[in-house]
């Protein structure tokens, strides 16, 4: 069977018969006022906006793994339930996810592989499919937004065209409008990150690689993405089309061993160069729609000549202005950078990094990002978490911070209200874990003693003056004074006859001992 019809004919059977995909066209809510807006999203020159007009700005991570052999997202084998990472990803001010896919994931019979049964046992036997469902609920209903991105044409690799033999042309783009078939009536999901990275191949004038502009309908990015964009309008009119550049509009690399200059260029990252776009625009068939996400980074990826410039970091704005900041700049489309990340191992790249959201602007009208990456395995950037895929890297985080909008509304799915149970009894132990100059991390363990369930659980201690909360997972954790308060949090509200809950954190101050500690 084509792939294509296969996966129409699967996201046909989810939607009819699959509890879960009911739940995410149903479901999911329309996006909250203050954080991501209202209903579907469109864009007004250079700006996202929502259904009522207010200017959108979507300040988001990706949490990749669908695109990969495991066929689902990565840290599903980790200590932390699925529902955590986003409970995180929210309190932190990550107010969209953009999801890589592979189009290995969409097929027929495709398994997801890399989770641990006993964190997410309500993972056990579902397709990606249905996985990426339950994401996107759980995430719509905490007034998060959803990118989807086709990473890859296989979970082998990355390709410089958005084709290969596997996975031609005509597959990518019924999977694209399968998609769009499938999550219509949810705006949760909001577009279509049509390819990742195009970029060249070969050595011009000989080049094989995704051109911008060349005419070349089986190199030219531009005039695909207008394919793949008009195809998944058809079929799903409300989604935000993204598309981002190439790495050199001819598609090929330099040749500056042939003495022609003439097929030397500028060059830049892949997918990150927009500078023809103005020339040679995407040209899509609904109106509003459009919205081009370059992508860009660091020496943690590769050392760009531009990171030795004797003026650096005052040269970076010029070369952001020539890749892609003048469609915003000049009001002619929103900018969604797709990609930007680091090890931030060299202080060039945290001036890189504070530099780069300096010039997306501060507040609703900056532009807007997915940073590279929430996961901690990208082996050229790490990612926001810790190896531990549990512990938050605030050196990164801090940098982000202030120009991340927090989603607002939702919390939980449906159906999640306590029962009228008699309280029951619990116990609070503390052992710390690590310590280290100026800081040090512990672990609360909350434990139902008696024979009926805790509903809404909570947990109080102290600590002395001095001692501040730097982060916590699996409760929610606030601090007033020297009193520190323990909620379930909204997948674990409920603490059953035996269970029990570690709630980890990290503390900034003297090592100390908590006391007056009580649960209820």
């Amino acid at each position: 069977m084509h792939l294509s019809k296969a996966l129409t004919a699967a996201l046909a059977t989810l939607v009819a018969g699959a509890a879960v995909a009911v739940a995410v066209t149903a479901g999911a809510p329309a996006g909250a006022a203050a954080g991501t807006g209202t209903g579907y999203l469109h864009t007004s020159g250079n700006k996202i906006v929502d259904s009522t007009g207010a200017t959108v700005r979507l300040t988001g991570i990706n949490w990749f793994g669908m695109e990969t052999d495991n066929r689902t997202f990565h840290g599903l084998w980790s200590s932390t339930p699925w529902k955590g990472h986003i409970d995180k990803m929210a309190s932190l001010g990550y107010n969209t996810i953009r999801v890589p896919y592979s189009n290995d994931a969409l097929k027929p019979g495709a398994t997801a592989t890399g989770i641990n049964d006993y964190v997410n046992p309500d993972l056990i036997g579902l397709t990606p499919l249905q996985i990426l469902d339950k994401i996107i609920a759980y995430a719509g209903g905490k007034g998060m937004r959803i990118i989807l991105d086709r990473h890859r044409p296989t979970a082998a690799g990355q390709s410089a065209l958005w084709y290969v033999s596997a996975t031609p042309e005509s597959t990518w783009i019924d999977d694209w409008k399968a998609l769009a078939r499938h999550y219509a009536g949810n705006p949760t999901v909001i577009g279509a990150d049509l390819h990742n990275e195009p970029h060249a191949s070969g050595t011009n004038p000989n080049a094989t690689g995704s051109c911008w502009g060349c005419g070349d309908t089986a190199r030219d990015w531009r005039l695909a993405a207008e394919r793949a964009g008009n195809a998944v309008l058809s079929v799903n009119p409300n989604w935000l089309i993204f598309v981002e550049g190439v790495s050199c509009p001819s598609g090929g690399e330099s040749n500056v061993w042939d003495g022609d200059p003439s097929n030397d260029e500028d060059c830049g990252w892949w997918g990150g160069n927009l500078s023809k776009a103005g020339q040679y625009p995407v040209r899509l068939d609904v109106a509003d729609r459009l919205v081009y996400s370059p992508h860009d980074y660091a020496t943690s990826v590769y050392h760009q000549s531009w990171f030795d410039a004797p003026d650096y970091p005052a040269n970076l704005p010029a070369i952001w202005d020539r890749y892609w900041g003048y469609l915003y700049k000049q009001n002619i489309a929103p900018i969604m950078i797709g990609e930007f990340g680091t090890t931030l191992a060299s202080n060039v790249d945290k001036i890189w990094l504070q530099e780069l959201l300096k010039y997306t602007g501060t507040g609703v009208n900056g532009m807007s990002f997915t940073y590279w990456s929430w996961n901690p395995n990208s082996g050229d950037t790490g990612g926001i978490l810790n190896d531990d895929w549990t512990t938050v890297n605030q050196a990164k985080q801090a940098i982000l911070q202030p120009y991340l909008i927090p989603p607002t509304g939702g919390g939980g799915e449906p159906n999640e209200t306590p029962t009228a149970e008699p309280p029951g009894e619990c116990t609070v132990t503390y052992k710390q874990v690590n310590s280290w100059q100026g800081g040090f991390q512990g672990e609360v363990t909350v434990k139902n003693t008696g024979s009926s369930t805790i509903n809404g659980w909570s947990a109080t201690w102290t600590f002395p003056s001095g001692v501040t909360l730097n982060n916590a997972w699996n409760a929610v954790v606030t601090q007033s004074g020297t009193t520190w308060t323990a909620k379930g949090p909204d997948y674990a509200r409920n603490l059953a006859p035996g269970a029990s809950v570690a709630i980890g954190f990290t503390a900034n101050g003297p090592n100390s001992q908590p006391s007056d500690a009580t649960c209820s």
